[in-house]
């Protein structure tokens, strides 16, 4: 509108000139001439802008709608993590009193982490790991590996003090559980109690709560998938863990765990968790089991020391009968940093799935020693030396090399 009311004045300006300037009747026609002639080349110019104007508005849409769509994928993109881990181990082991000999290289785990931040408060974790490098799709299921999903949960924040998730996570039990990344422990294995006592890394389907209690003070709390134990067998714990593989649900179990970090370099937690029957059928006469866990873990300067205990209380008169109503383990594991990037570390281990049964020469000691360094902080090369002492004779001494990363 502006712009036509410019051209106006100028144009009445223009004729006004000419009326004055130019007598008589030749002189009038020749003004209309020229007034049609301005009037033509006004139309002519507005056209033009009207063009231009409409041609910039496209260009000015396709470049916010490009911009908008590379943010999205920015946003994206800055919202997602990709991680994971893996470790290579050689095992040089001689199997004394009947145990077989160990000699073998193997790239025990190869794992990916995907992340995902819907919102501040709203986030997704998933886990997945190829186990012994290779699997095979054979008649007996003798593959030698294993893909598994280990993690894949919603989690969201109700508020700063209240965390909850759903989905198929790790349990809130022992040390390595939640935390065993390579570069984050000593030894080439991982020790023995939370392999045969706890069976990590144990997961499970399910829904869970993390309440920020006080400063220092956190209680994790689980209701999952239990374990479907072997009635027939020895009863063993780590056997019964289901993967949320069409897991059987009958009987689920609930953990619970209290643990306190309010000095720098310390943690100490316990774990309760309670299952009605562990093995998921009744009539096998092997029942409710309780899991009784605690640990501490600290950390000053080069100085390091794990310690943990764990136990098994099942209920049932078969698992009476070969004494695995009561499956213990404990390992103490102090460790030196020479050099920030060198370790040393020695690790006591005693367990024994057969502890209810005094008749029965079930106990195993393990002794560990050996040296971590790193070449980064996530990349570590291992090597231990470690000595069993069985008292049914089924020892298993040698060392053992690794080396691990994660990003």
């Amino acid at each position: 509108m502006q712009f036509k009311l410019q051209h106006t004045a100028v144009y009445s300006l223009i004729a006004g000139i000419l009326l004055v300037t130019t007598p008589g009747a030749s002189a009038s026609d020749d003004l209309n001439r020229r007034i049609q002639a301005l009037e033509a080349q006004l139309e002519a110019l507005k056209a033009q802008i009207a063009e231009q104007q409409t041609q910039q508005q496209e260009q000015i849409e396709v470049i916010a709608d490009e911009q908008a769509e590379q943010s999205k994928k920015l946003s994206w993109a800055e919202r997602t993590d990709i991680g994971g881990y893996g470790e290579l181990h050689y095992n040089n082991l001689d199997g004394e009193g009947g145990a077989s000999d160990l000699d073998r290289i193997d790239f025990h785990r190869f794992v990916l982490f995907f992340s995902h931040q819907f919102t501040d408060r709203l986030r997704f974790f998933s886990e997945l790991e190829l186990e012994h490098a290779l699997t095979k799709d054979t008649d007996d299921g003798s593959g030698p590996g294993e893909v598994e999903l280990e993690q894949a949960y919603i989690e969201y924040d109700v508020n700063y003090q209240l965390t909850a998730r759903g989905g198929l996570f790790l349990l809130p039990v022992g040390i390595l559980n939640e935390t065993h990344e390579p570069p984050t422990f000593y030894g080439v294995e991982r020790n023995p109690v939370e392999n045969a006592i706890i069976p990590t890394t144990w997961w499970a389907g399910g829904a869970g709560l993390t309440w920020r209690v006080a400063d220092g003070w956190t209680w994790d709390g689980a209701i999952h998938e239990g374990l479907k134990v072997d009635p027939t067998g020895s009863i063993a714990v780590r056997g019964g863990r289901q993967k949320t593989a069409e897991a059987d649900a009958k009987d689920l179990a609930f953990t619970s765990r209290l643990k306190w970090t309010g000095m720098p370099g310390l943690e100490i937690a316990g774990t309760y968790q309670y299952q009605s029957d562990i093995t998921q059928q009744s009539g096998d006469n092997v029942d409710a089991g309780h899991l009784y866990e605690a640990h501490a873990v600290f950390t000053r300067g080069p100085f390091g020391l794990r310690a943990l205990y764990a136990m098994w209380d099942i209920k049932g008169s078969a698992a009476d009968a070969n004494g695995a109503d009561t499956q213990e383990g404990f390992y103490i594991e102090p460790s030196w940093k020479v050099t920030p990037t060198v370790g040393l570390f020695t690790r006591y281990n005693v367990w024994d799935n057969q502890a209810g049964d005094d008749s029965i020469d079930s106990e195993k000691k393990q002794w560990d020693v050996g040296v971590n360094w790193w070449l980064h902080q996530n990349v570590v090369l291992k090597a231990d030396y470690q000595s069993q002492d069985n008292e049914n004779g089924q020892d298993r001494n040698g060392f053992n090399l690794g080396v691990g990363y994660q990003f």
